[in-house]
């Protein structure tokens, strides 16, 4: 339901994973083969005198101011990143103008918060559950509820998924609004070591 960029996570860790891929193959290589093991040794004498040449001119260290500038840009752009992960969370379940004939002019707000809570109220005092968090989310263009219950063990998932249905479905009724609803059941390490309730 959120707007993650899942394609572009996948391509970024595909692409990390392949950077470190190759630096372990380039690790183990030059641990396990002579020749390889010249090669590094002698890159990485080049690569020192050349940084070594660079980095005085004037008597200034510029290398370095260089390298932090490269570390701040990298930080900066993984602070964006994490920025964008999963967004789509909203505040409003409904939002209703008051455009019909006959209607008085003004606009009526059912807060997300409103709808979570009357489903929470229900669902904290069944015996078959452990627990169940509900958030309210932008799906095309409109508001959607995210129900995720976990049961106890020996619950039966596909009762729960009914009932819980049936909670949403009052909900409907009772805000004369019908919206998206996607219903998670999750086994949780806290309902595998809860003590199991028979369920009648």
């Amino acid at each position: 339901m959120n707007s993650t960029p899942r394609a572009l996570n996948r391509i970024l860790l595909g692409l990390f994973g392949l950077v470190l891929m190759a630096a372990g193959a380039a690790t183990a290589a030059a641990a396990l083969i002579p020749e390889a093991a010249r090669t590094w040794r002698a890159v990485s004498s080049s690569a020192a005198a050349g940084t070594r040449s660079l980095g005085v001119r004037g008597g200034e260290d510029w290398l370095w101011i260089l390298l932090a500038l490269i570390f701040l840009l990298l930080a900066t752009l993984m602070i964006i990143w994490l920025a964008v992960q999963g967004r789509g969370r909203t505040g409003d379940f409904i939002k209703d103008g008051g455009q019909e004939p006959g209607e008085a002019a003004g606009t009526v707000t059912i807060t997300a918060a409103a709808a979570e809570q009357a489903l929470k109220v229900a669902l904290q005092d069944r015996r078959d559950l452990v627990n169940a968090a509900v958030t309210t989310w932008r799906f095309r263009g409109t508001s959607a509820l995210r129900i995720r219950v976990y049961p106890r063990q020996g619950a039966a998932p596909a009762r729960v998924a009914e009932e819980v249905a049936g909670l949403v479905e009052a909900l409907d009724v009772v805000l004369g609004h019908r919206a998206p609803v996607l219903i998670s059941i999750s086994a949780g390490a806290r309902a595998r070591f809860t003590h199991a309730d028979r369920v009648s």
